[in-house]
């Protein structure tokens, strides 16, 4: 984080969005190409990390609390844990292992319905530069299968009541800007639905968000750690 970002932090909209997913789906290299604005080298199994980030949002700085979890089943006790207060879920899969589409509706969804009903949700495909690998289509076929389109995305979307579904590769970050954007939009949207139950309700909104729309633009050049921070999660 740079000075003049840590002068005011305090005056910052912040949202906590956790990622969650099969494991090996891509969710770590996800929040940290678009933490570092840089690839990782090397994969690193996930037990549980955070990180942020600091983006300008229709003309004011948007602080993001990047969660990352661990999608083992060994850890479908622990992860829970991470949930509370959350405001955006992102739901990721990759767009090249068909289970992992399949347990977003059998495995993750029922979890985080459980948990936190009212959350929004991101629906996220991943690993879109290796869709049409060659190599990687002939595994599959082999399989009877195939990658998955961005039609049978949208598809899950409705199915699951996601209010976005977007599609990105970590390693080439096409798209990568779009899902965080999509995670802010979907915060306020949904800030602005609960404002206008209370309204209708004869209730007070205290959201402090504004209205969605606009696009999110990310402070930190190529290579500038100052918009990450990283700390193991608290085991409780």
């Amino acid at each position: 984080m740079t000075d003049d970002d840590s002068q005011e932090e305090g005056n910052y909209d912040q949202i906590k969005c956790v990622v969650v997913g099969d494991g090996a789906v891509g969710k770590t290299c996800l929040l940290l190409s678009y933490s570092n604005n840089e690839f990782p080298d090397e994969y690193i199994p996930t037990i549980c990390d955070n990180y942020s980030s600091n983006v300008e949002f229709k003309g004011h700085t948007v602080s993001l609390a990047l969660w990352d979890t661990a999608g083992q089943e060994e850890y479908d006790q622990l992860r829970p844990l991470s949930y509370p207060d959350t405001n955006v879920f992102l739901v990721c899969f990759s767009v090249v292992n068909p289970s992992s589409l399949e347990n977003v509706k059998s495995k993750w969804i029922p979890e985080l319905k459980q948990s936190c009903p009212d959350t929004p949700i991101v629906l996220v495909g991943t690993k879109i530069d290796l869709r049409d690998d060659p190599e990687l289509r002939k595994k599959l076929s082999q399989k009877a299968a195939a990658p998955y389109t961005e039609k049978e995305g949208e598809q899950m979307k409705v199915e699951i009541g996601a209010a976005f579904y977007r599609e990105c590769s970590a390693k080439t970050m096409q798209g990568l800007a779009e899902v965080f954007e999509c995670v802010i939009e979907a915060h306020y949207q949904n800030l602005l639905a609960k404002k206008e139950m209370e309204s209708n309700s004869g209730g007070n909104g205290n959201g402090n968000g504004n209205g969605g729309g606009g696009n999110g633009t990310r402070k930190g050049g190529k290579g500038s750690k100052g918009d990450k921070k990283k700390k193991d999660c608290m085991i409780m």
